[in-house]
């Protein structure tokens, strides 16, 4: 039997409005929610236009002129901006009746490449028992007929299999939402052996050390540790019938060990560093999970990935905008603070659910309310953009001031030592190139 897809209603409006705009075919994106028992898809989102495919040359229409690295590009981005608990979960095609024929193999190819491409970014991996299933949903734009089809993302041979698709109103009008505050402090080395002060790399190398302390971590749910095969809800009153949003709010505390426990058996490695990455800040974290008797684990287990995903994307997005700004060559690294993007929210009609968003400090609201409409086709009025974080602010400081700031006297001593070493006589080419300059990410919220 294959897997049943319920889906917001006001899905069926939004593809039968494109199917009108079909030439020959448009392609799109599907998010929502895996659960053991259903999937639930929430929005339908469609593949934002090139400028140059308005200058193709006229000819018989095919799907082999699919931009795959634009989809999937579109996906990654698209996936930055959804809180813990959703995802891609299948991509959608509407085409002419002369493209029916391919469009299957066409969707096929399309969801294990955007699985792909999403997967490299992921600092966590799939649970045994998680749900691999995606949906291939295909439209015909002249009799509105619908296909939907999953394939099994973690088998490359996996073959179709047919899926129920059925719209429901109100489908996430009731959801639970699960918030959390997490201290971070992460000092992440940049190894001498490095080549070129690889900040990105030596970046991912240290975040998923500390993914890793966050999947250890112990949460609370409103003061509560919960055995994980409960269900969320126990001993709480269910919201039944009703249509209109309301968000049932768990406030989590996120517990992380100091250190290892007994049975484990740890190493000290000693390395030559050529400065460090400073990660420090608080983060505002969320997580959605539907309402048909979520057990704890899936909770907990959409916060945990919420908490990853928010500092690993938001650094993502830094280096994107240093790369554009100071170009990928740079290698004079001198010491300097840069601000992490702050996280915004902003709400679904008709939903408790709220998608999410980054900004930098001189981005302004239109500029947030245009990236809305391009990667989510959903326009976003000023007021409605929430603000999750106080605004950050940036702090240089040269290495002669502020000897009492911790990082500073750190730097301060490193550089004394160089110019010992310097007096002496004692000149290590290796080393003293890169020894003085420390980089540093400082994020300042409440």
């Amino acid at each position: 039997m294959g897997r049943t897809y319920f889906v917001e209603e006001g899905i069926a409006q939004y593809l039968t409005e494109l199917s009108t705009k079909v030439k020959p075919y448009v392609t799109g994106l599907l998010i929502g929610q895996c659960s053991p028992q259903r999937d639930y898809v929430i929005r339908a989102v469609r593949t934002p236009p090139k400028e140059q495919q308005q200058e193709e040359s006229v000819g018989p229409p095919r799907l082999a002129s699919l931009d795959e690295e634009w989809i999937t590009t579109h996906a990654s981005q698209v996936s930055r901006m959804l809180p813990g608990g959703l995802l891609v979960l299948g991509v959608f095609m509407i085409a002419t009746p002369e493209l029916a024929k391919d469009g299957q193999n066409a969707l096929r190819k399309l969801i294990f490449s955007v699985e792909k491409s999403l997967s490299k970014r992921r600092l966590w991996k799939p649970a045994e028992e998680e749900v691999s299933d995606r949906a291939a949903l295909q439209i015909c734009s002249a009799t509105k007929k619908v296909v939907c089809r999953t394939y099994d993302v973690q088998d490359p041979k996996s073959s179709a299999k047919p899926a129920d698709w059925k719209y429901q109103s109100a489908l996430t009008a009731s959801w639970l939402a699960l918030g959390c505050t997490v201290n971070v402090n992460i000092h992440i080395p940049l190894l001498a052996t490095s080549p070129n002060h690889d900040l990105e790399k030596n970046t991912k190398n240290g975040l998923n050390r500390w993914s890793k302390q966050i999947e250890d971590s112990v949460f609370l749910i409103n003061g509560q540790v919960k055995d994980e095969d409960t269900e969320l809800l126990e001993g709480q009153k269910r919201s039944r019938g009703n249509t209109q949003p309301s968000i049932q709010f768990s406030d989590v505390k996120v517990l992380t060990q100091l250190c290892q426990g007994s049975s484990s058996r740890s190493t000290a490695t000693v390395q030559v560093c050529s400065g460090s990455i400073n990660l420090r800040g608080a983060v505002k974290c969320r997580a959605y999970i539907h309402n048909n008797k979520p057990r704890v684990k899936e909770a907990i287990q959409a916060l945990k990935r919420d908490i990853i995903n928010t500092l690993s994307d938001r650094c993502e997005i830094l280096f994107e905008d240093l790369i554009l700004n100071e170009g990928p060559q740079k290698k004079n690294f001198e010491r300097e603070y840069h601000v992490l993007p702050q996280r915004l929210f902003v709400p679904v009609a008709g939903s408790s659910v709220m998608l999410s968003d980054y900004k930098f400090g001189d981005e302004a609201a239109g500029e947030i309310q245009e990236r809305f409409v391009e990667m989510l086709d959903q326009p976003v009025q000023a007021e409605e953009i929430h603000m999750a974080e106080d605004i950050s602010t940036v702090d240089i400081c040269p290495v002669t001031e502020s000897p009492g700031d911790t990082q500073q006297a750190q730097l301060t001593k490193a550089t004394l030592l160089l110019k010992l070493q310097q007096n002496m006589g004692l000149v290590m080419a290796a080393a003293v190139a890169v020894l003085a300059s420390i980089f540093s990410f400082n994020y300042f919220s409440d």
